[in-house]
């Protein structure tokens, strides 16, 4: 059970109204638990926090939440934040959302899954084109839950030194099995590309094999969520440690209308011109459509308009669709 003098600081912490600190207590008797072996104890408090983070965040945007912040070498490796990001801010396929939607179910459903041997969903590699939403959905599952997201900077943990980026990485599964949030390994292809390729270089090979080795250990409470646009070069031995492969594509002409229907809301009414636009947009990404948007939303408000025309969203759209098809002629 917690000592004397965590229960004090977490009262006077409670009672000076200091968030941070009393979060901080809070998560050291849940740990002082898990290592007296109360497994189960231990996790039931890191959810009851957990959940008093997610309802504090969604029901006032000026309640200080206190951050899980890196330190010493970890911090120039990860990135961290709580995002506000939500699914519904997302137009994403039917078989991607629901993919995501069970992760997110099965995860609130962790204690229960685990009390009886049963693992939930955690592990996931998102492939597809970029600006299709990996980036976001990463945000949007740590909006979910309540938990922090952490970056993985690959600059940093890639080095030229044989065995440091191991060890860097170990630091990394270290954290990830510390504290519970989603660790997001963007571009994954640098690390995750086959063995044996003409441009293979030994330090990466070598990380590689950590990841694999240190991913199918982890049986932590986080998300381990990777990203990559080009699963062509990817490890095949990668695909089995992950739970589950979701693939992202660019949107069609039905996704495309829900995305400017979201984004134009308050600024353009007419069903037909959305619908005319969303075809001149077929074949551009959410990144690309949501950008131009923005930008014709920008223009209106500082011309303190209170509606866009649908002209300036068409040649934005159109200058997407030409830097496109530049960039495409651009590869071999």
């Amino acid at each position: 059970m917690a000592n004397g003098d965590q229960l004090k600081a977490l009262f006077r912490s409670y009672a000076d109204g200091d968030d941070r600190h009393f979060h901080s207590v809070a998560m050291q008797m849940a740990a002082h638990e898990a290592k007296q072996g109360h497994g189960k104890l231990a996790e039931e408090l890191r959810e009851l926090l957990d959940a008093a983070k997610s309802r504090r965040q969604a029901g006032s945007s000026d309640v200080a939440i206190p951050l899980a912040r890196p330190r010493g070498e970890l911090a120039s490796l990860l990135g961290v934040s709580y995002p506000a990001d939500r699914m519904s801010d997302m137009v994403l396929a039917e078989p991607v959302l629901e993919g995501l939607q069970r992760v997110l179910k099965e995860q609130r459903h962790l204690s229960k899954l685990r009390s009886h041997g049963l693992q939930p969903r955690r592990k996931l590699l998102l492939v597809g084109p970029s600006g299709t939403g990996k980036t976001m959905t990463a945000a949007a599952l740590a909006g979910e839950l309540g938990i922090p997201l952490f970056v993985v900077r690959l600059d940093a943990l890639i080095t030229k030194f044989m065995g440091e980026s191991a060890a860097k990485l170990r630091q990394v599964f270290d954290a990830v099995a510390a504290t519970r949030g989603v660790y997001f390994f963007d571009e994954f292809d640098a690390i995750g590309s086959q063995r044996g390729l003409a441009n293979d270089i030994g330090e990466i090979r070598r990380i590689l094999n950590s990841f694999l080795l240190m991913i199918e250990q982890d049986e932590s409470n986080s998300l381990i969520v990777a990203a990559t646009n080009h699963a062509d070069i990817l490890d095949e031995a990668l695909f089995r440690r992950f739970d589950d492969l979701v693939e992202y594509q660019l949107p069609a002409a039905d996704d495309i209308r829900a995305l400017l229907r979201k984004r134009l809301s308050t600024y353009m009414k007419s069903a037909k011109s959305v619908a005319s636009l969303a075809e001149q947009a077929v074949g551009l990404s959410h990144a690309e459509i949501t950008r131009a948007v923005a930008d014709a939303v920008k223009e209106a408000v500082m011309q303190d308009e209170v509606s866009v025309p649908p002209e300036t969203i068409q040649g934005l759209l159109q200058q997407r669709q030409a830097m496109r098809r530049r960039t495409s002629a651009a590869k071999p």
